[in-house]
């Protein structure tokens, strides 16, 4: 029968670990800490959203010219039309403009043009309020001297309606103020020069629409940790892989700061871009400037040979022979002058390219070669340099793709080099061909006067250095178009706009953190405060420690009270629990067992109170009840039930069993089927004394006298008197006492169960507050005592199969 009691409670204790009612129960008693964080937290949320700048994002749409995806225009098709395409190339790609636009190089270029290191902010407001382009002082410090600043700068500002200026400027450690009757005003420091302006003007000395003095601050920042901060925040993103358009999102605080930084960003672009692409002509700018300029002054020579020449010889007529012989020769020199001016610029070419100051520059490319060969190599070597030159601006020259592209740009200027070799020793080739055929001309004409030989020769230098010089005049021209022509790689689809209201701080987002925060807190300080808990508070924490059945619950009593809380004829709470625990152990004794042993860990627990009171609440029944001193060391019945003979007891008796154990019992005022055994003298060897035969007689001797014997024992946790006391009885009562016993000492009553050290034993719960909220699950004891809504977990017998208990 213990066998399967025991096992039944084992089984409930296992199939109901978790008690979510009692669980919920715990944290809804504290309901006030619920309302007072949420009341905390949902109006800190309030305050913060408050006091917190609104960040908006503003967007725009953007096309970029992509050479793989047909984003270009039309520009290079037009001047391919007039001769001069192959000046321009283009090798960029969508992701790589990306990445320029977001380099912090062209960002700083856009900070420092818009002064935005320098940020306003209206100290008379509160929270101080940020103003872009509203700030009446202008603070004036040049992106270099910013640059070189040790760290920010704090400028307190408090502007006078007449126009005066009270500055406060903190640098690092340096401290600098200075008053100015009027501005602008210049003020001097070790870290640069600061310049402070009105932004509107004056009238009459004073400042229009001010009547107070104003306070204002600014904070100078380094330009590049202000350009890093907004590379965090601007996202650049393409809109599909078979489009150029890319999206440009920008966070900010001020709508129209991210608007005109949008702008600027795009605007600083295309003129890098540009300079890119015009670095071609502007290179073949300054070598067409150079020759017109040699070949002006060679120009000028021969022509005043030419005038001295004809003036001294007195030229006017010349054979019609001659003129056949120099028609003829004049075909062949034409075309020895064609030859000698690509002679001419291929030899310049070589001489330009191989001079080391123009390495990894790009090479004049339409300077009127007819070779076209060398042209393509020509503007493919150009490609190779100019698309070095961008990637330089992100990279560095230990960058692979840049070692990579050295090694090309390399070997393409060893194919250009080859190919002016070639080239130029074709043309003295033809030269050659041209001389011989020239010179069969020539001697057609040797009876010619020596006046005209020199005087056709002098013309043919002329005729070389004019048709030279009108070229290069052409093809001035032809760049200067071409740098005209430069279109923009980059152009705004949609204009920057702030689409919806604020995108941080979002309201519905705070407002239910802080209702999850002023939820969640209470709940984790209740958490860590049951962890810190080493003391059991009630049912539940004994539930959770032991197996054990617990057979009763005894209420908190008034220590002024007495000891006695157990009156006949009287329905009080504590009466009624007692009946409760009496009407457990009933059902917990089997036939003819009738010796019960209550004890606990340690002293305090209450131990000898709910002997007394149990042993009460038996007598009340009509039945005979003795309750045994056997706590010898420290006994307590004398001062329970005011005993007049407090040196007799069961010590005399364990110390000479020869005596009569009843004439050591003593009635009790209490009820008349009470009887009391004190421990009567303290022996000096207790543990010897209760080891004897003797207690074994004694208890034989009760069960024969009385239906029910109750041993008041000595604390286990301290002494060993109880587990030898425990071979007489037959259930044992283990006391515990709520906000006292501590929840490590559980793991003794568990071996105790476990190895079968005392029989049958059960737990009683002893000194629960039930005026506490956490032991609110007790109530509706009432007039008469009943334990309405005790429930079926908490009833009579805990459950102990068909023998549960109802209500009486």
């Amino acid at each position: 029968m213990k066998e399967n009691l025991y096992e039944n409670n084992m089984n409930e204790l296992d199939e109901e670990k978790v008690n979510y009612q009692e669980l919920l129960f715990r944290y809804i008693i504290h309901w006030p800490w619920f309302v007072a964080s949420l009341l905390v937290c949902l109006i800190g949320a309030w305050v913060y959203l408050h006091f917190q700048t609104p960040v908006y994002q503003v967007s725009a749409s953007i096309m970029i010219k992509d050479d793989k995806k047909g984003g270009g225009g039309g520009s290079v098709s037009d001047l391919e039309n007039l001769g001069i395409g192959g000046m321009i190339t283009s090798t960029q790609s969508i992701d790589n403009e990306i990445e320029v636009l977001r380099s912090k190089t062209i960002l700083k270029e856009v900070v420092n043009n818009l002064e935005l290191y320098i940020s306003y902010y209206d100290e008379d407001e509160f929270p101080r309020k940020e103003m872009y382009k509203t700030s009446p002082v202008i603070v004036n410090l040049t992106a270099q001297e910013a640059d070189k600043l040790p760290g920010a700068a704090m400028v307190d500002m408090k502007l006078t309606p007449e126009g005066g200026l009270d500055v406060n400027l903190k640098v690092g450690l340096n401290e600098y103020n200075k008053h100015f009757d009027k501005l602008p005003a210049v003020l001097l420091t070790d870290v640069g020069t600061f310049g402070f302006a009105l932004k509107d003007s004056l009238s009459n000395g004073k400042i229009e629409g001010q009547n107070v003095t104003r306070s204002i601050s600014a904070i100078v920042s380094q330009p590049f940790g202000v350009a890093k901060g907004y590379q965090w925040v601007l996202s650049i993103v393409s809109t599909s892989k078979a489009t150029s358009v890319a999206v440009v999102s920008l966070m900010d605080t001020n709508i129209q700061r991210a608007q005109d930084f949008i702008n600027k960003l795009m605007e600083m672009y295309n003129r890098n871009t540009n300079n890119d692409k015009n670095e071609v002509a502007e290179k073949t700018r300054e070598f067409i400037n150079e020759r017109i300029k040699i070949i002006d002054e060679e120009l000028g020579t021969t022509e005043d040979k030419l005038e001295s020449f004809k003036r001294n010889a007195g030229l006017t007529d010349i054979s019609s022979d001659a003129q056949l012989a120099v028609s003829g020769n004049a075909e062949y020199e034409k075309k020895r002058v064609e030859n000698g001016t690509q002679i001419n610029l291929v030899r310049d070419l070589a001489k330009y390219i191989n001079n080391p100051s123009n390495e990894y520059e790009v090479l004049p490319s339409n300077i009127g070669l007819t070779d076209n060969g060398l042209t393509t190599q020509l503007d493919r070597y150009n490609e190779l340099v100019i698309e070095r030159k961008r990637l330089l601006r992100t990279s560095t020259e230990s960058n692979p793709m840049i070692v990579n592209l050295d090694m090309s740009i390399r070997a393409m200027k060893a194919n250009v080099q080859a190919a002016i070799n070639g080239t130029l020793q074709g043309l003295f080739i033809v030269k050659a061909d041209l001389d011989r055929e020239a010179s069969r001309f020539s001697r057609r004409i040797s009876d010619a006067p020596g006046q005209e030989r020199q005087y056709v020769s002098i013309a043919r230098q002329q005729e070389i250095k004019a048709g030279l010089y009108l070229m290069l005049l052409q093809k001035r021209e032809e760049n200067a178009i071409t740098l005209a022509a430069t279109a923009n790689n980059a152009k705004i689809i949609d204009e920057p706009v702030a689409e919806g209201g604020p995108v941080s701080p979002k309201p519905k987002t705070i407002y239910m953190i802080a209702l999850v925060v002023g939820l969640g807190l209470p709940i984790g300080i209740i958490f860590l405060i049951g962890l810190t808990k080493f003391k059991i508070e009630g049912r539940g924490d004994v539930e959770k420690l032991t197996r054990l059945p617990i057979v009763g619950d005894v209420p908190l009593t008034d220590e002024k009270a007495g000891s006695i809380a157990v009156f006949e004829n009287q329905n009080t709470l504590m009466s009624e629990t007692f009946r409760h625990i009496r009407t457990n152990l009933q059902f917990m004794l089997e036939n003819d067992q009738k010796v019960i042993l209550v004890t606990s860990t340690v002293s305090g627990e209450g131990k000898s109170f709910i002997s007394s009171n149990l042993a009460i609440s038996l007598s009340l029944l009509g039945k005979k009840v003795v309750i045994v001193g056997l706590d010898i060391r420290k006994p307590g019945l004398n001062k329970i039930f005011s005993l007049p003979r407090k040196e007799q007891g069961i010590t005399q008796y364990l110390s000479n069993p020869e005596k009569n154990l009843m004439d050591f019992v003593q009635p009790s005022d209490v009820s008349k089927n009470l009887y009391i055994l004190p421990g009567g003298a303290v022996p000096p060897n207790p543990t010897e004394l209760l080891a004897r035969d003797g207690l074994d007689k004694a208890i034989e001797t009760l069960k024969k006298n009385f239906d029910y014997v109750i041993l008041d024992t000595a604390p286990v946790g301290m002494v060993t008197d109880t587990l030898l006391v425990g071979r007489v009885a037959d259930l044992s009562v283990y006391v515990c006492r709520a906000d006292y016993s501590r929840k490590a000492e559980f793991i003794l009553i568990n071996e105790l169960a476990a190895n079968n050290k005392l029989p049958n034993i059960c737990i009683v719960i002893n000194g629960l507050d039930f005026q506490k909220k956490k032991y609110g699950y007790y109530y509706g004891y009432g007039k008469y005592g009943n334990y309405y809504g005790y429930g079926k977990r908490y009833g009579y017998g805990y459950g102990y199969g068909e023998h549960t208990v109802k209500e009486e």
